[in-house]
């Protein structure tokens, strides 16, 4: 069980980066990638490729490791006191 909550981490840190460097792509025209030499550099593309394996994997995985997604009924459905 630990190696997967590992997997887990490292798989939502390097979503978490490409969804970052989405957004200084779109609002500054810069990409992360940059300071590894650029798209077509081997670094930048051996971290495209996590990130996408990541996002992937996520997807895969997400509906058991969710708790918000794994819960039987919505919260806002539970009676409050």
């Amino acid at each position: 069980m630990k190696g997967n909550k590992v997997l887990h981490m490292v798989a939502f840190i390097l979503l978490v980066i490409g969804g970052l460097n989405w957004l200084l792509v779109g609002l500054f025209s810069w990409d992360v990638g940059m300071l590894f030499g650029g798209q077509a550099a081997i670094v930048s593309r051996v971290i495209y490729v996590l990130v996408g394996l990541s996002a992937l994997y996520l997807l895969a995985t997400h509906k058991g490791d969710c708790k918000m997604c794994s819960m039987d009924k919505p919260m806002m459905n539970k009676p409050t006191m």
